[in-house]
């Protein structure tokens, strides 16, 4: 029985497609390993959508393509969207690569890695349009915790993205297959599903019904037993009023949503070829914060598009100091070729598009510290997940804090925890965007012992 392995980089909609390949390639005969020294083929999922992505896509595929001489491995399999975005450059320049599966050929895995144990040379780029959307998943994530990919691509056209170019159009995927697919989902022990797709608010609009049918899926999703379902990503111009009443009553869907602003200056909006503006934008978060008590929200922010002027950054960060959102990822824009912006005049110097980004994320520091200590004193449930790295406390996440992106909470117990327990913690302090503190039954615990 051959080995494979697979290193899956970007986001949490690419590992989805990595679980997909596992498990194509397990049904198929392969043994997966985790150990690529070990591996007759190996495989790296890419991420190309911004400059630092593609920086490290190639320094991983390179890294793995060492195992063709310093272990067994007799051929590199190279998929995701690095590959869709420069096929014909990367078969030239990186010739440690044996065979490419672009993001319409993920259904081609088994043959690739087949060409590749031969010792053959091959490409695999269907159309996009024509991916399956559906199929088995060997997952990837913790057993409590699953990504849930509604609908694959982007029509939207903004100016900075090239994604639609990575991915297609957006497709739905039809709700019975969702359905089924939650169904095995929670036998197999999941108890936090997390709903993704590039914009999760147009699911359904392009099925037959032509209807927005994501209100009509989280209610179904509600009925399964389910702890928490967590919401990314929610574009501002699609939130209705439906939507958020479905928030707001079905006590599974956790009060914390991703929702993508990247900028408030309309004019800058408009260069991105996004609506909305600060005034729009205050009025959704004012609604949503009325109607969905606790509610914690996130956003993406573009800093350095060009042609912004320093009033216009200015305009940014007093809409963030007012707003106070609890949640802000701030990023340099990227002048990616094959995109609008990347030809736009008024291209911004490096070194203040870095100032930009630090001064965001100094404000952003205020305001997450002040979030923090608000919480300071509160019970919160915990998804635990393990230990830290000295083994002395548990650490897990709120309700408040998505995978990766966000803070941990480190807490003592004096009760043995497993991995994907909820479990009451008494917050005693912080610690940047992390929290402290100690298992409710526990409180008298000193954290400094």
């Amino acid at each position: 029985m051959p080995k494979i392995g697979l290193i899956s980089l970007g986001c949490a909609k690419n590992l989805v497609d990595s679980e997909h390949m596992l498990a194509l390639l397990r049904d198929a005969g392969w043994e997966v390993t985790d150990d690529m020294a070990e591996a007759d083929v190996g495989v790296v999922n890419t991420c190309g959508f911004i400059e630092a992505a593609k920086t490290e896509a190639i320094e991983t595929i390179l890294e793995t393509a060492r195992y063709k001489q310093a272990g067994r491995m007799k051929g590199l399999v190279v998929t995701g969207c690095l590959v869709q975005r420069y096929a014909e450059e990367i078969k030239s320049d990186l010739p440690e690569i044996d065979v490419l599966c672009g993001t319409g050929s993920y259904e081609s895995i088994t043959d690739a890695a087949n060409a590749a144990l031969g010792g053959r040379k091959a490409a695999y780029m269907a159309d996009m349009a024509a991916a399956a959307l559906d199929g088995g998943r060997d997952r990837l994530t913790p057993s409590y915790t699953a990504y849930f990919k509604i609908a694959e691509g982007c029509s939207n056209t903004c100016a900075y993205c090239i994604i639609p170019k990575l991915r297609g159009p957006y497709r739905s995927r039809e709700m019975d297959a969702l359905l089924d697919e939650a169904k095995g989902l929670a036998d197999a022990g999941v108890k936090e599903l997390i709903v993704i797709a590039q914009d999760i608010t147009k699911y359904g609009l392009d099925l037959p019904e032509h209807k927005r049918l994501l209100p009509a899926l989280l209610r179904e999703l509600a009925k399964l037993p389910f702890t928490w379902i967590r919401l990314h990503y929610l574009y501002p111009d699609q939130i209705t009023d439906e939507l958020i009443d479905v928030i707001a009553e079905e006590d599974k869907i956790v009060n914390y949503l991703d929702i993508p602003l990247q900028h408030v200056s309309k004019r800058i909006l408009r260069a991105m070829r996004r609506p909305g503006d600060g005034e729009t934008f205050s009025a959704l978060l004012e609604k949503l914060r009325a109607r969905i008590p606790g509610l914690v929200l996130r956003t993406s922010l573009i800093v350095g598009l060009p042609g912004e002027t320093e009033d216009e950054f200015a305009e940014l960060c007093e809409f963030l100091q007012r707003e106070r959102l609890e949640r802000v990822g701030v990023f340099e824009f990227s002048p990616e070729e094959g995109t609008a912006a990347a030809g736009l005049p008024g291209q911004i110097d490096a070194e203040t598009k870095q100032t930009r980004r630090l001064i965001v994320e100094e404000l952003q520091s205020g305001v997450l510290d002040e979030f923090n200590l608000g919480r300071h004193g509160t019970v919160q449930t915990v998804l635990a997940e393990g230990f830290d790295e000295d083994e002395t406390l548990y650490f897990g996440r709120t309700y408040a804090d998505s995978v990766e992106v966000d803070g941990k909470v480190y807490f003592a117990s004096g009760a043995a925890v497993a991995p994907g327990d909820f479990v009451p913690v008494l917050i005693t302090d912080s610690l940047g965007a992390d929290l402290l503190g100690v298992r409710k039954e526990d409180e008298n615990h000193d954290l400094s012992e």
